[in-house]
């Protein structure tokens, strides 16, 4: 294999947690997200970022962790793009993990997102009450290394998702008392209103205090839609990979709706060749990130 070092994985996040489908256009049902997986397996990425719907009638704004309802997911999704790397989410507010640990075990994808310490999770309105009740997104130590423990038990490489500073820093601290084995991969979360904004200022000083030898990539989120764009390139521009999809963001650089997932990646592919970087091949990106299977 050649120099892969000027190669950027571009993943896409197809669908997020709980977008209203009824007034989104984020695929729910096995078909669509299988669908929109071979939209941006299309137009560039090589990997997909995956949440799973309650497949029940009128249920689909809702996350579920039932075996058959994932399982159908990822059956339609390999069937239909088998050289797409699934990255599985797992993030849930409480202690009880025993739904996304069953579907770890199950299913065993290439890739599954690791919460990497706790945030409040706040938003505001211009008249100061909240857009939510404050809630806290736990991820202490303890839970973050039970699904390190059965992530590593079913060769699954964990993508630590860092929503501030300190979260990325605590990563090597996981690795250096061996929580987790081979090289780390971070995800700056940037653009959550209580997390670290989406400033492509930030991400050079991100860069400084990642652990050795990481692989690392920007979530840009939030409400700035210029902004966001920005992030994605001075995060290609200083080494990083990308995420794009209609998780992260519904809008394109020049400030329209995206109609889908595909005219994201395609977007954020123009950005990775405008740069002077090359967009990974599927087997590039599984050389880049370290995936044996």
């Amino acid at each position: 294999m050649g120099d892969n070092s000027s190669k950027v994985v571009i993943t896409a996040a197809i669908t997020g947690v709980l977008t209203d489908p009824a007034r989104f256009n984020v695929p729910v049902t096995p078909d669509q997200m299988a669908d929109a997986v071979l939209q941006s397996y299309n137009a560039g990425a090589t990997a997909a970022h995956c949440h799973f719907r309650d497949q029940r009638e009128g249920k689909g704004a809702l996350p579920t962790w039932d075996l058959k309802m994932v399982g159908d997911i990822l059956n339609a999704i390999r069937a239909k793009v088998p050289d797409m790397i699934i990255c599985m989410s797992t993030g849930v507010m409480g202690d009880d993990i025993s739904g996304p640990l069953g579907c770890l075990e199950a299913f065993s994808p290439e890739m599954a997102a690791c919460n990497a310490g706790s945030l409040n999770y706040l938003k505001i309105r211009k008249d100061g009450q909240w857009a939510w009740p404050p809630a806290l997104f736990n991820n202490p130590v303890e839970k973050v290394h039970s699904f390190l423990k059965v992530m590593t038990a079913n060769d699954i490489i964990p993508e630590f998702e860092c929503f501030d500073t300190g979260i990325v820093r605590s990563v090597s601290m996981y690795k250096a008392n061996g929580m987790f084995e081979g090289d780390p991969h971070l995800s700056f979360v940037m653009g959550v209103d209580s997390g670290m904004p989406a400033n492509p200022d930030l991400i050079p000083i991100l860069v400084k205090e990642l652990p050795d030898n990481a692989q690392w990539q920007v979530i840009a989120t939030g409400p700035g839609r210029e902004k966001i764009w920005d992030v994605h390139r001075r995060c290609v521009e200083l080494g990083g990979n990308v995420r794009t999809g209609l998780e992260d963001t519904f809008y394109l650089p020049n400030g329209e709706d995206a109609a889908d997932n595909g005219a994201l990646v395609e977007a954020v592919t123009s950005i990775v060749r405008d740069v002077g970087r090359e967009v990974a091949s599927s087997s590039e990106a599984r050389e880049i990130l370290g995936i044996k299977k």
